[in-house]
């Protein structure tokens, strides 16, 4: 039996909690919150058997896990995973990895030498339908892609402990926040990484009468993203946050000299439209219990399932701290963009 614990009882807290009970051979032996709400609603969740502490590094200490799976606060990360390195854990972190190009640099490098696993969660690669989208694009069926296209249509942001996600400082900004999953995925469908990055974006409808001790929140609620990539791609991410109340709608789409493949999620309607010949639009099924384990359409599960395997048989990282720092640059570089009204050129 392979142990685990949790710092940073949550919303992502919890959802690891219930996939972790379906991956087989993986203990839940304990979690840390400083918050007081979230421990009680957590450990109700984990059970009477799972160890509940205020203090990580007590936990760390008395517990000591094979591995931790960090879903704390954006701006928590890089202090968590310098005081529990020494501990030398398998280390599964939430996104993003960090909310500064600097933090993240400074993470990967500890991951560069770290003594086991050191694990990005940018899960949304794990999700059935986008891995079968994935797999197409990767067999050569729409040719060199082209045109690569996101759009999320979705409600605002939720409420978090203390509202830490309502300010940019704390989150490092939607664009690393949120969109570090796209990012990622643009970087794993076109085997490329970008060289150049154009935004532009604000908040201007989600909360502008929101006051928090005074402070307005600072984080963007709507945006365009366009990147140009080494292998010549294009991508362009769109993203509103005030489109819909009660769900999200994801279409992702990527285009070449064969034709087009597009993927939509929560649908998970997989549609193959060539310019010549039969195309084809088929659903893409996810088992049913990681669907209600999370609210990622079962990408936690099979993230869970592709870290503990690499866990228990020496295996590598899936998702690196390389792909880590990558969605962040990619993200920092577009809040750039918006300030400054400029390009980015990522390599400065």
């Amino acid at each position: 039996m392979t142990t685990y614990a949790i710092i940073g009882a949550g919303m992502m807290g919890r959802e690891h909690i219930a996939n972790l009970a379906l991956v087989p051979c993986a203990e839940l032996i304990a979690l840390a919150d400083p918050d007081a709400g979230s421990r009680k609603w957590s450990g109700h969740d984990a059970g009477e058997d799972v160890q509940v502490f205020e203090d990580y590094m007590t936990m760390m200490r008395e517990v000591q896990p094979d591995a931790v799976i960090i879903a704390a606060p954006n701006f928590r990360h890089f202090e968590i995973i310098n005081d529990i390195a020494e501990f030398g854990a398998a280390l599964l972190i939430e996104k993003p990895l960090a909310t500064t190009v600097e933090d993240a640099q400074q993470l990967a490098a500890l991951a560069d030498t770290y003594p086991n696993l050191f694990w990005v969660g940018l899960e949304y690669r794990y999700m059935p339908p986008i891995t079968a989208f994935i797999e197409q694009v990767h067999s050569g069926l729409t040719g060199p892609v082209k045109m690569l296209t996101f759009r999320e249509h979705r409600f605002p942001f939720l409420p978090k402990v203390g509202n830490w996600n309502r300010f940019s400082e704390n989150t490092g900004g939607t664009l690393v926040e949120k969109c570090c999953h796209f990012f990622d995925l643009m970087r794993v469908i076109l085997q490329s990484d970008p060289i150049r990055v154009y935004a532009s974006g604000g908040m201007d409808v989600n909360h502008l009468d929101e006051r928090y001790e005074g402070r307005r929140p600072d984080i963007l609620d709507n945006a365009y993203v366009m990147l140009d990539f080494e292998n010549g791609a294009r991508a362009v991410l769109e993203l509103c946050m005030f489109a819909n109340l009660t769900h999200q709608e994801e279409r992702l789409h990527v285009v070449g000299p064969e034709g087009r493949l597009s993927v939509s999620i929560p649908e998970a309607i997989l549609e193959w439209s060539p310019l010549r010949g039969e195309g084809y639009s088929r659903e893409i099924e996810t088992p049913a219990e990681a669907l209600s384990a999370g609210d990622h359409h079962g990408a936690t599960y099979f993230q869970l399932l592709d870290f503990h395997r690499a866990l228990t048989e020496k295996g590598k990282a899936t998702v690196t701290a390389e792909d880590g720092l990558w969605s962040v640059k990619i993200g920092g570089a577009a809040h750039q963009s918006i300030e400054t009204g400029l390009p980015v050129h990522i390599g400065e």
